[in-house]
């Protein structure tokens, strides 16, 4: 075993059914065996300024490790950027794979970069790593022949593009909203970023622009308000994946989901706007929507759209991504004339 994870991972936290976080670590009945299980493993706790204890750094599953691997082609002689150090797992064995002066990691979590550069010591790898907002890149040691993500990002930073050469590959899990997105992998031209979602859908935590937790989002409604109608969707329309994400093209920014302690699922938009939905005892599933904009109506509006081009999968969306911040999802290829426009700020 030429790159043990467990050397990565000396402690996972798990959720017990009071939703207490319980630590497991060396010497624990359990912990070996689950650190080399196919499974992620959750390895950092913060806690926000309501007491909160919030996850914010995990190991990640290695069979996705592996398939995001495969998916940069990697050849010898490469320069790869990795945002989001973590453990220091995926850095060792893109040390292994292209050796360790050309590999390159930046994370926002001081305390996680020291513990991953002590362990990769211990191994005798010594990469590049660097404390920073990754969504910045690492301008100072470009150009690379591949960046890749394991963080998601609801827009995918344009100095990304600056430092990969032309030909170059970024993999990044791109999410404007909770769960809507996917692993994309784009290729660098001469006029942006270019590629195809990956045929499987994973998620990773959203990256965070400083080393705190992050705050949870406050609900907003009230379902004794607002707009009342029925839908033939899912209560949690997050469950479809494909359609959710669509639907974020006409969104006021970004969405989050969650339930209420009534059995309403809940959709909260950062302008105000929100929706509520759940199933009556009668069957039939009830809707209440107010704020400045319709977030169920858009939500039934991509559904449609999705249906009628034959539910496409995500193996048949791609994303165009150009220097005005603009991000063109498309269907089958670019000029197939069925696009959505995301627009969101670009961090330079």
């Amino acid at each position: 075993m030429e790159t043990p994870r467990h050397v990565f991972v000396p402690w996972f936290y798990t959720q017990g059914p009071d939703r207490a976080w319980v630590r497991t670590g060396d010497g624990d009945e359990d912990w070996l065996a689950a650190v080399y299980r196919n499974q992620p493993l959750v390895t950092e706790l913060a806690t926000t300024g309501a007491g909160d204890r919030v996850t914010v750094s995990s190991s990640t599953k290695p069979g996705l490790m592996v398939r995001m691997l495969e998916a940069l082609d990697l050849a010898d002689g490469h320069r790869v950027l990795e945002i989001g150090t973590g453990t220091g797992y995926n850095a060792a064995l893109l040390c292994h794979r292209l050796g360790e002066g050309r590999v390159f990691s930046v994370d926002i979590g001081a305390g996680l970069v020291v513990a991953a550069g002590e362990r990769l010591r211990a191994l005798g790898l010594s990469p590049v790593l660097e404390v920073g907002d990754g969504r910045r890149g690492l301008p100072g040691h470009a150009p690379f022949d591949r960046v890749v993500a394991t963080c998601s990002v609801p827009v995918v930073p344009w100095a990304w593009a600056e430092q990969v050469r032309v030909g170059g590959l970024v993999l990044v899990d791109f999410k404007p909203s909770v769960h809507a997105g996917n692993l994309v992998l784009l290729e660098r031209t001469a006029d942006g970023l270019t590629g195809r979602f990956l045929p499987r859908w994973a998620g990773f935590m959203a990256a965070r622009g400083a080393d705190v937790a992050p705050e949870g989002v406050r609900v907003h409604g009230d379902p004794a308000s607002g707009a009342r109608s029925e839908t033939v969707l899912a209560a949690a329309p997050w469950m479809e994946l494909v359609p959710w994400f669509l639907a974020q093209a006409g969104m006021p920014g970004e969405v989050s989901v969650g339930y209420s302690g009534s059995g309403w699922a809940t959709l909260s938009a950062v302008d105000g706007s929100w929706a509520w939905a759940r199933m009556r005892g009668d069957g039939a599933r009830e809707v209440r929507q107010g704020g400045p904009a319709r977030l169920w109506d858009r939500v039934e509006a991509a559904h449609g759209e999705w249906a009628a081009l034959g539910r496409p999968g995500w193996d048949r969306l791609g994303l165009t991504v150009t220097g005005d911040g603009v991000h063109r999802v498309w269907l089958d290829d670019p000029g197939s004339g069925f696009e959505w426009v995301f627009a969101g700020p670009t961090v330079h």
